[in-house]
């Protein structure tokens, strides 16, 4: 049986519903407060049987750091795939972070070594592969750099897949994929829903930067195949395309029928803005909305080298277009 954690996020209900589409015993644990019908609403995506193809799911409450919970959920596990995380990239939630992204995957790497389990997938992010050369392609052989202004979310990250690699040392075999800013339709607007719904409104002004992107189907598909592989203690770069943050909008603003971008947005200004944001929060302790590290990664011009899971599988990706549209179109149609 295949256990999921973080079943009601991004990743993980994209992920279930493939999982059942190849007919595999499933368990997913849910924290007490998910909504459950969003994992339902992803399966209507695909499919007019969403009820019946999601109640072949059997549905663990517990969270990564509820031991006795988990250790029930780990009966007769033979496969993990760890996809629960927080992502925050306020610093004052750093303590959540550590809790959730450090200490929860320990917790699911030291079960996955109590129960046996045959292998584990980790879902990690780029944002724990960090380069200061410039004009450099990032690869899964760049080395962390703790002198780089790394935000609380990548540190975290980062410090969960050194508990994977513990694993391995110990025993575990393991997989780690490092995606990109994920495309695909969420309920939950999480991934890349805010720059989807920054598209949508046709907002004139562009950051300078750019980033990796990539089909939220391509990184499930990708996970999928390398759990039924014989790659073990290897990780993976899941990155479809490196591209702009001007050539992303004006993509999206052109499938929501909108101008698109044609002014470049002020770093200063945006900083600007993140230091007013920062001293509300801590005079009304309101939440974060502009959070220097998101502002800096928009002005940052980042590049993958995604050689390594094409050539060795030779995977193929999306079409970027091809996932913008289905996007674009499943939001016109109010499916979720």
């Amino acid at each position: 049986m295949i256990l999921v954690t973080g079943g009601t996020g991004l990743v993980g209900s994209h992920l279930l519903y493939f999982l059942l589409q190849e007919n595999e015993k499933v368990r997913a644990i849910h924290r007490a407060k998910s909504d459950l019908n969003s994992v339902k609403k992803i399966f209507s995506l695909y499919t007019s049987e969403a009820d019946s193809l999601y109640n072949k799911i059997e549905w663990v409450e517990a969270n990564v750091n509820d031991i006795p919970a988990l250790t029930e959920a780990f009966k007769n596990i033979t496969r993990v795939y760890h996809c629960a995380a927080i992502i925050s990239f306020d610093s004052s939630e750093y303590k959540l972070l550590k809790k959730v992204n450090i200490e929860g995957t320990a917790n699911i790497v030291n079960l996955s070594l109590a129960n046996d389990v045959k292998k584990l997938c980790y879902v990690s992010s780029v944002s724990t592969l960090v380069s200061n050369i410039i004009d450099s392609f990032i690869s899964e052989e760049t080395p962390w750099n703790s002198d780089e202004k790394n935000s609380v979310y990548a540190i975290t990250k980062y410090g969960a897949e050194m508990e994977v690699w513990r694993g391995t040392q110990e025993g575990l075999d393991a997989v780690i994929v490092n995606p990109g800013v994920i495309l695909g339709t969420s309920p939950n607007n999480d991934g890349s829903g805010v720059i989807v719904g920054l598209g949508a409104k046709g907002i004139p002004f562009y950051p300078s930067g750019s980033m990796g992107i990539v089909d939220i189907k391509d990184v499930v598909r990708a996970m999928i195949f390398l759990m039924n592989s014989a790659v073990k203690n290897e990780q993976y770069i899941v990155v479809g395309k490196n591209i702009t943050f001007k050539e992303l909008l004006s993509k999206l603003a052109v499938l929501f029928e909108k101008k698109p971008p044609t002014k470049k947005l002020s770093k200063g200004i945006m900083l600007f803005i993140s230091g007013i944001d920062w001293l509300l929060n801590k005079l009304f302790n309101t939440k974060r909305k502009v959070v220097k590290a998101n502002v800096l990664s928009m002005f940052t011009n980042t590049a993958y080298n995604t050689d390594k899971l094409r050539d060795q599988f030779d995977f193929k990706y999306t079409p970027t277009d091809e996932t913008l549209k289905r996007i674009v179109t499943e939001i016109k149609q109010a499916s979720i």
